[in-house]
């Protein structure tokens, strides 16, 4: 880089050719780490939707990818940092060079189905190493990119301040996050995305290379590019370990932010990549403005914005017992995730340092990341019975803004002194804390039991029989009624809830029970109330991928305990499961598996359906579950069912006659119409399912929750 410096000063007499020069080599270093960062966040949505039907379609699957990619961005960053302090700039190219020629030998990324879980149980572990063998090497070397070109650019440059690259990076993964639910989601199959994304890395890898040896082939062989090698910019002296330490609590606050409210979102609508992508871009767009321009993060502003965005937050947490209408509530989420990068990371671009501390700054950044990846991915589930990590993330970062005005209160232009400021912070911070310990103190004492694993938080609640009401106990998971049992021990083993005998399910067994014992299997176990219609002589399989809901429905409740069929309980995912069984033969099939209001897409696929009806027997019944609150899942059902020469009944049963009963919608599909002649179907609730010609049938490679989004629903 010496050799380089000394090029550029020789052509001093030709000023207009070095300017021309320095324009070409910056566009390169920034086309470069545009590549890079596209190509980065590009393969998050698209490697999370291809493993997430592998592992239930639980919305922890996507927490625990963002773990990976957070942590391999910090070994990225960690292998900038050591390579350009401890290496020539050769020995640099080479390894560098050496090591992407390796990263060919894992593409094209697509996961190998062994990966896919054999037993129940936790499969985060499982999750890190599929990802860690399939896109480890290729991830951690696009992570290295910007660092690295940043400090070769500085190198090469001297008196270059290289942040806004830094901004160029986060703009490039924010340009790819917006486009995949946009343009790639919705036109291309997972494995076309895979092969694609595969041939765009090999062009950056070719482009890279280039790069990295004509970038440093003139530099002194001899000399390491430690920080005293370096150009000396400036007399700035190291940032003290306070500074350190700022730096990692600001960034580990914004991602636990970033994952604590994907996880919300995630959890109680859906585990798409949509609402994965919209809160990373949100946390993207703050790094891009915060570090392109010095005087956009303004404390006077975001710091009172911060206090009502997180009020409004802490608003919707609890606001109509944690299911408030989206059309506000995800504005609210997404408005306070904003605000709290903006200050967190306005802070960081504030403090950030001399460029020749620009590794060790972006490395504490990602151990910061990490962090908060662990925090919740790992820590979260396992600790907390609730999700409690939401509510402390946003004391956190409402504490770390009071913390920044005590330790530095410099750039305060406010009318008001900063010193008052610095109380009003805090006195927020202690309100905001107490409210949400209070609130959650309320919510706790609504409810017997309260456990929380991979899959989600699960509680039973008693609500005590009154004048106008029946006793029952409900099991609730999320936010969402997941079964419940009248508490009179006469009455106890009536179904209640989403399965009363005028459901679909209570309609469809009603028909099959009159003509003799039944072979049923139920995907989803909830809290057992299907095994109210057991009978002697009848064979009840129920598939459960949580063993909490198992444990739940054995003690909790008695449904499985009363029931009289001959009945199992087999833990796993239920398309693996169904996929190592024989045809069963069922006489019904009822698909009944939601986390919270989440839908596992690979549960309505061409493919899942395909399945079921090899397990049906000709005659069989095919009984979907699709009560939602924001999907109009019917017409997947619909087209599925068509494509097979299946006929779908629709069954949207509203029966207010008893108050233990639920409004609940339910597909039923059999090759045999004339079943829904049947006087068990005569209604007006049952009509048939209404086909939608425009909807792209959904497959194990396609899915497009936007075309079936119930946008005015609660």
């Amino acid at each position: 880089m010496g050799g380089e410096s000394r090029g550029i000063a020789a052509c001093a007499p030709s000023r207009g050719l070095c300017d021309h020069a320095d324009y070409v080599a910056m566009l390169v270093y920034a086309c470069t780490i545009f590549l890079s960062a596209f190509l980065l966040f590009a393969v998050q949505p698209m490697i999370g939707k291809i493993i997430l039907p592998w592992f239930g379609g639980s919305a922890a699957v996507w927490s625990t990818c963002l773990l990976f990619f957070q942590a391999a961005l910090l070994a990225g960053y960690l292998y900038a940092h050591w390579s350009t302090r401890s290496l020539k700039p050769k020995r640099q190219a080479m390894l560098h060079i050496a090591l992407m020629a390796v990263s060919l030998a894992l593409l094209p990324i697509l996961p190998s189905p062994r990966w896919k879980p054999s037993e129940a149980g936790d499969p985060s572990l499982r999750i890190l190493m599929l990802l860690a063998v399939t896109i480890g090497l290729p991830y951690i070397l696009l992570s290295t990119t910007s660092p690295l070109l940043q400090a070769w650019y500085v190198a090469a440059k001297p008196g270059a301040i290289p942040y806004r690259l830094f901004a160029l990076s986060n703009f490039g993964s924010l340009l790819a996050l917006l486009s995949y639910p946009v343009l790639v989601e919705p036109v291309f199959t997972t494995h076309t995305q895979a092969y694609g994304w595969s041939g765009i890395y090999v062009v950056f890898l070719a482009i890279c290379a280039m790069v990295a040896w004509n970038a440093l082939r003139a530099a002194n062989n001899q000399q390491p590019t430690t920080a005293a090698a370096m150009p000396i910019q400036s007399q700035a002296s190291s940032p003290t370990w306070v500074t350190r330490v700022l730096w990692t609590a600001l960034s580990a606050c914004a991602s636990t932010l970033l994952l604590a409210i994907t996880n919300h979102l995630s959890q109680n609508v859906a585990p798409i990549p949509f609402l994965w992508v919209l809160p990373l871009s949100v946390y993207l767009l703050s790094f891009i403005l915060c570090f392109e321009r010095e005087n956009v993060y303004h404390r006077g502003i975001f710091l009172p914005l911060l206090v009502i965005a997180l009020d409004g937050a802490a608003y919707a947490i609890y606001a109509n017992e944690g299911n408030p209408n989206i059309t506000w509530a995800i504005p609210t989420f997404v408005a306070a995730l904003f605000i709290g990068c903006m200050v967190c990371n306005g802070e960081l671009a504030r403090l950030k340092p001399d460029p020749r501390y620009l590794t060790s700054f972006y490395l504490m950044i990602a151990l910061g990341g990490a962090l908060g990846g662990v925090f919740v991915a790992i820590v979260a589930p396992r600790v907390f019975h609730t999700y409690l990590e939401l509510p402390l993330s946003m004391v956190a970062c409402s504490a770390l803004a009071a913390i920044v005005l005590w330790i530095s209160p410099q750039q305060w232009s406010g009318r008001i002194p900063v010193s008052a400021v610095r109380i009003a912070m805090l006195a927020f911070t202690v309100g905001l804390a107490i409210h949400l310990g209070y609130e959650k103190h309320l919510t706790d004492q609504l409810f017997r039991l309260s456990v929380r694993n991979f899959y989600g938080v699960l509680r039973v609640h008693d609500i005590p029989q009154s004048a106008e009401d029946t006793g029952v106990r409900r099991l609730i998971h999320g936010t969402i009624n997941h079964g419940e049992q009248l508490l009179d021990a006469k009455r106890r083993d009536e179904p209640t809830s989403y399965y009363g005998p005028y459901s679909g399910m209570g309609r469809a067994m009603g028909y099959l029970q009159k003509r003799g014992p039944v072979r049923v299997a139920v995907i989803g176990l909830g809290s057992g109330v299907t095994a109210s219609y057991c009978r002697s002589g009848d064979v009840f399989r129920f598939y459960e991928i949580n063993p909490l809901t198992l444990s739940i429905a054995s003690t909790w409740f008695t449904f499985l305990r009363d029931c009289k069929a001959d009945h199992q309980v087999l833990l796993g995912d239920a398309r693996l499961t169904l996929e190592a069984q024989t045809s069963q033969q069922y006489d019904l099939m009822a698909i009944d598996a939601f986390t919270s209001d989440a839908i596992p897409v690979h549960l309505l696929t061409r493919e899942a359906f395909a399945l079921y009806f090899r397990h049906l027997k000709p005659t069989g019944v095919l009984a979907v579950h699709v009560s939602n609150r924001y999907l109009d899942l019917v017409p997947v059902v619909s087209r599925n069912a068509r494509d097979f020469g299946r006929t779908p009944m629709d069954i949207d049963d509203d029966d207010e006659d008893q108050d233990y009963y639920s409004n609940s919608d339910w597909v039923l599909v059999s090759s045999d119409a004339a079943i829904f002649r049947d006087p068990a179907f005569k209604s007006s609730s049952v009509q048939p399912a209404p086909y939608r010609p425009d909807l792209r049938p959904w497959t194990d490679d396609y899915s497009n929750l936007f075309q079936i989004l119930k946008l005015g629903s609660r």
